[in-house]
């Protein structure tokens, strides 16, 4: 019988906001628990997104989710810092697998087998499942920030810079989950408007 080969999807959340980290996950599907109805997590209503997030963790081989924070995003850049945190998801699977697909341009340092495909979170599997799991848990996180600093209004644009946020930004200015090194933030920590 021939060994199943474990592919990896891994997929980021979160490269765009202003505020909070960003999130990846990583995903190898179960061949004997297919799940109908992946895709691009962006192309989902939130509901579909919260049903398959709860199969995903139910019926994948192995999945797991990672961060890179605020600082490390200011330290580093948001691309290195969604690399890190995709590296992370992939160290923190319960199995290595052989073979590393990632949505996008760019690969992470995994030292496995990679290839990054363009619009993989719609034309893969796994990649898709990634997606949903790193959009639902970034998600649930900007709601929790939202508790804590409702001012923002993080609930509704989960830290995009919309024009309420922006608003919100120069009435109550930055806060600690703000990123720095973003040019709306950074605008305005220098005086700016």
């Amino acid at each position: 019988m021939q060994p199943i080969r474990l592919i990896c999807g891994v997929d980021e959340a979160g490269r765009g906001p202003l505020a909070g980290p960003v999130y990846a996950a990583a995903v190898i599907l179960n061949p004997d628990h297919p799940i109908a109805g992946l895709g691009d997590s962006k192309k989902l209503s939130e509901k579909k997104r919260d049903q398959l997030a709860i199969e995903i963790r139910q019926h994948a081989t192995a999945w797991a989710i990672a961060t890179a924070s605020v600082e490390e995003i200011d330290e580093i850049n948001i691309l290195r810092a969604s690399l890190l945190a995709m590296r992370r998801a992939v160290k923190a699977l319960s199995l290595q697998p052989h073979e590393v697909l990632v949505d996008g341009l760019y690969c992470p340092d995994t030292g496995l087998p990679s290839h990054a495909i363009v619009k993989g979170d719609s034309s893969v599997e796994e990649i898709s499942a990634a997606s949903i799991l790193a959009k639902t848990a970034r998600d649930a996180a900007m709601l929790e920030m939202h508790e804590r600093l409702p001012q923002y209004g993080f609930a509704a644009h989960k830290g995009y810079p919309t024009a309420a946020h922006i608003a919100a930004l120069i009435q109550h200015g930055v806060s600690n989950e703000h990123r720095r090194s973003f040019a709306p933030v950074r605008k305005l920590l220098q005086g700016g408007k």
